[in-house]
């Protein structure tokens, strides 16, 4: 995903939501001195983990933890790419993420533990996570790149990879890098937002405009895309 395609997007995103450009912009380059001043920068080492590989993507829905319970079999020599608060549940059932997506909305200290024992950490800057940022960020002692939703070029820490929410990023980050086949696991958006999604504090309305929108860039990518499909 070039930053030219992903404009439009961006724009109708920031129009319904009523996001500030500018508030995006200072959290991407608070993020982009965090990471100048503490982090190893390696898109490296995405490239090597996902290119050609089969990847599955980990959405914080309700059907997650049944899917764990069930099927961890299925997910075995796949490389797994967690959406923020679904690295809780993959590690509750002893399955680490070779890839976190996060805006540190979910168990941040579970993604800490993860990036310690050798998970990269991709973490999203925008308008309203950052105070999120200048506490976390620093913790985090591993692999850590950053992304953003505006356009990255000005950042040299920060990329911007496609996708809105935590869950359709990690799909946009493995098409992104050129994934062999691209599975779905706990993407659910029958309005049920599940407990992975820690959301007992949050605004349940945005949360679920959000899953919206989760849903329709998901179903963008699969439109031009026959290597994605969900995993029962």
């Amino acid at each position: 995903m070039f930053y030219h395609s992903w404009e439009p997007i961006y724009k109708k995103i920031v129009e319904d939501f009523g996001f500030s450009v500018e508030n995006d912009k200072l959290a991407t380059k608070i993020l982009d001195e965090l990471l100048q001043r503490d982090k190893q920068f390696s898109i490296k080492k995405l490239e090597e983990l996902i290119a050609n590989k089969e990847v599955v993507a980990f959405g914080a829905g309700p059907s997650l933890e049944n899917f764990l319970k069930n099927n961890k079999k299925k997910i075995v020599n796949k490389i797994k790419i967690a959406a923020d608060g679904a690295t809780t549940a993959l590690l509750e059932h002893d399955v680490k993420p070779e890839i976190i997506v996060t805006d540190l909305d979910g168990n941040v200290s579970d993604q800490i533990k993860a990036n310690s024992s050798g998970s990269v950490v991709i973490i999203h800057a925008h308008g309203d996570n950052i105070d999120k940022l200048r506490r976390y960020v620093p913790k985090f002692n591993g692999v850590v790149i950053g992304s953003t939703q505006v356009d990255s070029k000005p950042y040299r820490n920060v990329n911007n990879f496609g996708g809105f929410t935590d869950g359709d990023r990690a799909v946009f980050l493995a098409d992104h890098f050129n994934a062999k086949k691209i599975y779905l696991v706990g993407f659910d958006f029958e309005g049920v937002i599940g407990k992975y999604s820690f959301s007992e504090s949050k605004d349940k309305s945005l949360k679920l405009k959000k899953l919206k929108w989760c849903k329709y860039l998901i179903e963008l990518l699969m439109k031009n895309r026959k290597n994605i499909c969900y995993l029962r």
